[in-house]
């Protein structure tokens, strides 16, 4: 077990258990937690002027200091007082697995910690954007709800067959870029493979318009007037160079909507547009109205073949409340465009308020499932309306051979064994034997397959991505090969680590003195001359304890803020010293 159970994790169904990572707290360098307490420093003095007002009272309430990476069990521990959890994880995780683990109050934290090369912002999720960035506006219980409800909702939605395909490009360019070991040619042949997919991806799913909807809000979300905005957006209150930049009017702010469903973003860049909702509840009714257009509240022909555009499994229910979980690969619709017929190939398992039928697992469906949809020829109650006298009437009972002729030229004869209901009497499967199935003159069940179960239900009422009952199917989703790579350090960066360590303990210790400041200084300017975050960080002791070599140490940060790359990070860091 790679992450401790309490009472919201424990709670998290098992196939979601193989993303969780060990924290790896002891592979935190000295220069990852001046990286943090650079970052975390130059926000709180930043954001408590332009963040929503949950975000600085968020900090405290959910165990996040300035001053170390925070342990995630230190997290949990304050987090579960507000219902929710956190667990680690290693980079980007698949969109449905990420909804999933929301939707149980799990906040999913990549453990890797950015390099000082990215301090300002990176194109991998890290500690500072999970912890620093989720967490804190988690402890506002109207957003919170609206985070668990997205989780909710956005695991049901239908994959596309190319969405895991840019899973896997976005996944491996961040990991390349946060890499300073990755070659050029790595970096740009990573980049034109997410640059093709996303001009190539065709119709938007509904988990790509989703993900959209996500990162116009949870990530990159502004909230109040469109005049003057405040940031809530995780990837915001995370990034000390967008969460300035996103203020500036070159960065259009437009009325949040149900149309950033379909604006499409690029991680890997600053965003040219951001979207500013109102208040909290206005995200919770464009994700309602959202929801309403997504195929688990339509079904339908559409809904069924989104399913089958997926190639993945998935469920539909049927207006009967019987559920069928499967890979859906054929569907026959008539000249209305309702469907009458739709077809599983492979293992498929039928349920009923999301728990499994008995003797309708996939041991018993383990080749497929196809059933009509619809009423019967001629007779205006459908067969799930009809009480026990109307299935008498039209002979539908056990012992007798019929035939059911339904709207759309479906025709079923064979002799019926028994049919299953649900605990109020609606009858859902009625089992025949000697059955032949077809439509027109195309056969799709003949007797020697053996027993032939028919679903009952007039419509499709919902279509959604993965199995009713979670528990029908084996695990078979894969946590991706691609891994973060654990960065190799030099000797040289080693010993500077070092020198990063003595200034922590010089500091959290209070035993400051010339001599020991001094000593490190000059190791600096003769061995890393180029490093000015332990220089700022030696400025900042220097000035607080009134010590003679601050003016020294000043003159180095000026020769080194002329390198155009360091001069905002330099002058920022002195602000914080003012």
């Amino acid at each position: 077990m790679q992450f401790q159970l309490n009472d919201v994790t424990k709670k998290l169904p098992k196939h979601l258990h193989k993303f969780v990572v060990k924290q790896p707290y002891e592979e935190y360098t000295a220069q990852n937690q001046a990286v943090w307490r650079y970052v975390m420093r130059i926000n709180v003095d930043y954001l408590s002027k332009v963040a929503h007002n949950s975000y600085i009272k968020g900090l405290d309430k959910t165990g996040i200091s300035t001053e170390v990476i925070p342990h995630m069990e230190g997290m949990n521990r304050i987090l579960k007082d507000i219902g929710w959890a956190a667990v680690s994880v290693d980079g980007f995780i698949p969109p449905n697995a990420f909804m999933e683990f929301q939707a149980y109050n799990v906040l999913v934290i990549a453990s890797d910690m950015r390099t000082i090369n990215h301090i300002e912002y990176t194109p991998a999720p890290d500690i500072i954007h999970e912890a620093a960035g989720h967490a804190p506006i988690i402890a506002n219980p109207e957003y919170a709800e609206y985070l668990r409800r997205f989780g909710e909702i956005g695991c049901k939605a239908i994959s596309s067959a190319k969405d895991y395909e840019m899973y896997e490009a976005i996944r491996l360019l961040s990991i390349l870029k946060e890499d300073p070991n990755s070659t050029e040619k790595e970096i740009t042949e990573a980049q034109e493979k997410v640059e093709y997919l996303q001009e190539n991806m065709g119709e938007l799913s509904e988990m790509a318009q989703i993900r959209n909807l996500h990162w116009w809000t949870v990530e990159y979300g502004l909230i109040g007037s469109l005049e003057n905005p405040k940031i809530y957006g995780a990837g915001l209150l995370s990034s000390i160079g967008e969460s300035a930049w996103c203020m500036k009017e070159e960065v259009v702010k437009k009325p949040y909507s149900i149309e950033a469903a379909n604006i499409n973003f690029d991680i890997t860049k600053p965003q040219p547009q951001l979207f500013v909702t109102p208040d909290f509840a206005h995200l919770s009714l464009v994700l309602e109205q959202f929801a309403n257009k997504m195929a688990i509240r339509k079904g339908g022909l559409s809904g069924l073949r989104k399913l089958i555009e997926s190639k993945n499994l998935g469920t539909i229910e049927l207006s009967t409340g019987i559920q069928i979980s499967g890979v859906f690969t054929n569907v026959i619709a008539d000249e209305n465009n309702k469907p009458i017929y739709f077809q599983t190939t492979g293992p498929t398992a039928l349920s009923n308020r999301d728990k499994e039928l008995i003797g309708h697992g996939i041991e018993t469906h383990a080749d497929g499932f196809g059933s009509p949809i619809g009423k019967l020829k001629g007779i205006n109650i459908p067969i799930e309306n009809m009480s026990p006298r109307d299935l008498e009437a039209y002979q539908i009972y056990e012992g007798k051979t019929i035939t059911l002729e339904f709207e759309g030229g479906l025709k079923v004869i064979g002799n019926v064994i028994t049919g299953t209901r649900d605990l109020k009497g609606k009858i859902l499967i009625i089992s025949f034997e000697n059955c032949t199935v077809t439509h027109n003159d195309k056969v799709l069940f003949q007797p020697e397959w053996g027993v032939y179960d028919m679903a009952v239900g007039k419509e499709v009422v919902s279509a959604y991505a993965g199995a009713a009952d979670i528990n029908s199917f084996e695990d078979t989703s894969e946590v991706s090969k691609t891994k973060t790579h654990k960065i190799k350090y030099s000797d040289n960066q080693k010993r500077l680590y070092g020198l990063y360590d003595r200034v922590r303990e010089i500091r959290n210790t209070k035993n400051v003195t010339e001599q020991k400041i001094e000593s490190i200084y000059n190791d600096l300017l003769n061995n890393y001359k180029n490093d000015w975050l332990l220089l700022l960080e030696l400025y900042e002791l220097a000035k607080t304890y009134k010590l003679d070599i601050q003016e020294k140490i000043l003159k180095s940060l000026d020769v080194l803020k002329s390198n155009n790359s360091y001069t905002k990070l330099i002058e920022n860091g002195l602000a914080l010293c003012h």
